[in-house]
């Protein structure tokens, strides 16, 4: 199914093979001596001497200076009293609009239970009136000064 490996002949390449090469010092360098620079002066672009004698050039860069601290002006109790007393009304007004919402939301409740305890007390009474004369029941209903006991007007 797999078509067979080809086999080549080893590949007779030159190869040319490097042996490090130990690099020895040229001599020993006595480090320069530091070259003063007096203080105050920073010149356009510094030079700095290395210990192994070597100069390296570059710019100076200027060290970040933070911003003075300015003061604060103070602030004035007519300002805190007013700040404070703004933060003290509007909580006022929050609990009292909850207050409002609750009293509200207590009068619809006591509304549908005063509702429902009407719908189920009527509907009792509508088939304790109007039931058939056959059923025998002791109940009394007085409804405008008029009584009606087993769907038979007694006025």
């Amino acid at each position: 199914m797999y078509p067979e490996p080809a086999r080549h002949p080893p590949a007779h390449s030159a190869v040319e093979v490097h042996q490090p090469t130990p690099i020895t010092p040229a001599a020993v360098v006595h480090p320069a001596p530091m070259v003063p620079i007096q203080p105050g002066t920073v010149p356009a672009v510094a030079s700095v001497v290395l210990p192994d004698g070597r100069v390296v050039t570059g710019y100076a860069i200027e060290p970040a200076k933070p911003e003075p601290i300015q003061a604060k002006p103070p602030v004035s109790r007519a300002a805190v009293n007013i700040a404070l007393g703004g933060i003290g009304f509007g909580a006022v007004c929050g609990g009292l609009f909850l207050l409002t919402a609750f009293v509200t939301a207590l009068t619809a409740l006591i509304t549908q239970l005063i509702t429902l305890a009407a719908v189920i007390f009527g509907g009792y009474a509508a088939v304790q009136i109007f039931k058939p004369a056959g059923t025998k029941s002791g109940i009394t209903f007085h409804i405008r000064k008029a009584v009606f006991k087993r769907n038979h007007f007694n006025g």
